[in-house]
């Protein structure tokens, strides 16, 4: 065995296992062209030794480097808290290992150039594309075209990208909002170009179609995911009449808007106004009162597929697979019961305005 002051190569181990380089490398890298008693006795020299592989030698060999890239709009400085909830996923997934987190900036339209150039120039083993990336066909054009695994999160134009089940979550929320008695609901929407926030504001309308609640023009605003555009479909909600009992809006910054739109009008929350946000991002514990938002674990998702694609890189193939994650409604102190006035016309009129049963004569 060479000496303590000598630095162990990939050629001493093949050597002391009795294999061929080759076959050296083929353990580093996890092939799966071995058998399993090759492995084990190789594994048992590179731990008896102590042996570390030269990474940038096995990333020349492999023509790709140990990075895994996360790329994000550009115009999120500092990065949104759902970006930052995937790349706490991305770390969990690569701790302990030879991968590293990248975070890149990728414009989010017109981005497809600036994502080639960058591919080309570090050569990532993969690269995550959260909303709204994702969606973008140039982009995912220019991971295959380099020959990048592509982990794509939320939904996609062509149904693909790993996502939870975001529209049965939002009218999961409806239910819990009617079952407190509020017969008006209003939403702050998202972007219509934004899949993700789309898929949202259509489980709004399934569950008010079901429960036979109003669900028109008036009792949506847009929203562009901020806490400014949530301040201002805020008031022009809180103006409506008779004005909503509960908000909800598809992004918890939109929801801390709404907060402040009710803070400005002295409409008491929960009292009076119930809000509801959606991501439960760190965000909504921090809000006064905390705020009840809808969970999507985005770390989670990342983490499994970054594990998921970097398993399966090695045999030339990467995950597609969708495993919603558990995605539900954390009920916080911005969240109550509608109004006494309001639970106080009984049931049989909280049916004849749901729509259940006709108006009397």
């Amino acid at each position: 065995m060479p000496g303590s002051s000598q630095r162990i190569t990939i050629n001493d181990i093949a050597r002391m296992a009795g294999v061929s380089k080759k076959t050296v490398s083929r353990v580093i890298n996890n092939s799966p062209l071995l058998g399993q008693a090759t492995r084990d006795k190789v594994a048992a020299v590179i731990a008896q030794t102590g042996f570390v592989p030269n990474a940038q030698a096995r990333a020349l060999a492999l023509r790709r480097n140990f990075l895994v890239a996360l790329a994000h709009d550009s115009r999120e400085l500092p990065l949104s808290a759902l970006t930052a909830q995937v790349a706490c996923g991305i770390e969990r997934a690569l701790a302990g290992g030879e991968y590293a987190l990248l975070l890149q900036p990728i414009p989010a339209i017109g981005g497809g150039p600036a994502l080639a150039a960058f591919l080309d120039r570090h050569r990532p083993a993969a690269i995550v594309l959260p909303p709204p990336l994702s969606q973008d066909r140039d982009l995912t054009d220019a991971c295959t075209h380099a020959g990048v695994a592509c982990i794509r999160l939320g939904p996609g134009r062509d149904g693909a990208g790993k996502k939870a089940d975001d529209r049965t979550a939002m009218a999961g929320a409806v239910d819990w909002v009617v079952a407190a008695g509020h017969l008006r609901i209003g939403l702050v929407a998202g972007p219509d170009a934004l899949m993700l926030a789309r898929e949202r504001e259509l489980g709004f309308l399934d569950a008010m179609a079901d429960h036979g609640l109003d669900r028109g023009a008036m009792l949506i605003e847009p929203g562009d995911l901020s806490f400014a555009s949530g301040v201002r479909a805020g008031r022009l909600l809180l103006a409506v009449s008779p004005r909503p009992t509960a908000i909800l809006a598809c992004g918890d910054a939109m929801a801390a808007g709404v907060l402040r739109a009710a803070a400005e009008a002295g409409v008491a929350v929960p009292a009076e106004l119930s809000v509801i946000g959606f991501d439960d991002t760190p965000l909504a514990e921090q809000l006064t009162p905390p705020l009840a938002s809808i969970a999507v674990p985005w770390d989670r998702l990342a983490c499994d597929a970054v594990r998921a694609a970097l398993r399966l890189e090695t045999q030339g193939d990467v995950a597609t697979g969708d495993i919603p994650p558990p995605t539900g409604l954390i009920v916080r102190g911005s969240a109550g019961s509608a109004p006494d006035s309001q639970l106080k016309r009984g049931p049989a009129l909280l049916d004849q305005e749901r729509g259940l049963v006709p108006p009397l004569a």
